[in-house]
């Protein structure tokens, strides 16, 4: 379990259980702290769980959940990885002719920034949740999460467009320069949470590749406001 989604679809199916009043899923520790009208048997609430989670009392109405194991970070990575390679081609293949880096790299920012909200807009509900587990401002401004992949969108056309492209390369810093002040901050508190780069739709954890992710974006922007 990886996001908030996970513990919401807990949270939800152990409440509907007869007797259940209160429950309080912890991501981190993946404990599950149950208050009940009275006593509820152990297989009444693992019946109330789908088959991938297992539900085990560890004392004090609080019960330990195990989750499925992962596939390997390689696996879940892959489609990050691909959606990088598909952008690196088409970038290079507008270009290929007439060869020029500074108009292929501003391809490249405009199309990761239109792909990458589009997957935070399939589900934009959810997005804002995963987002501010590791975002600053997200954590301080919880509509930021909001409006993140509106102004992911918004970038993405400016670049695509060359509308007001010095704004969007000192917008490109600024954002991504907080994300990844979080996403480091994650990595070296060794955090095992999902990772929103590509929102909720693909379970992404968190890893270097968050990291290397947007270090590209950095350069590429901080490289276009020096030439």
């Amino acid at each position: 379990m990886t996001c908030q989604n996970c513990v919401a679809s807990v949270q939800e199916k152990l409440s509907q259980v007869d007797d259940v009043q209160e429950v309080q899923v912890n991501l981190e520790k993946g404990e599950a702290e149950i208050v009940m009208a009275k006593h509820v048997p152990l297989q009444k609430l693992r019946s109330s769980l789908p088959e991938k989670y297992g539900i085990s009392e560890k004392g004090n109405h609080a019960m330990e959940m195990s989750f499925p194991k992962e596939e390997s970070k390689w696996m879940q990575l892959r489609p990050l990885f691909l959606i990088f390679a598909y952008l690196f081609a088409a970038a290079f293949l507008l270009h290929y002719k007439d060869w020029n880096l500074s108009e292929a790299m501003l391809d490249f920012m405009g199309l990761f920034y239109i792909v990458f909200s589009f997957f935070k807009f399939l589900d934009l509900k959810g997005f804002p949740d995963s987002f501010r587990m590791y975002d600053p401002l997200a954590k301080m401004v919880p509509a930021y999460g909001w409006v993140y992949p509106f102004i992911e969108l918004g970038l993405g056309l400016l670049f695509l467009r060359r509308i007001q492209v010095q704004f969007a390369l000192i917008a490109t810093i600024v954002i991504l320069g907080i994300t990844t002040f979080g996403v480091t901050k994650t990595l070296l508190d060794k955090k095992s949470i999902r990772c929103a780069c590509l929102g909720t739709a693909l379970n992404l954890p968190m890893t270097e590749a968050t990291f290397i992710e947007n270090a590209i974006m950095l350069v590429m922007a901080f490289w276009m406001l020096l030439i």
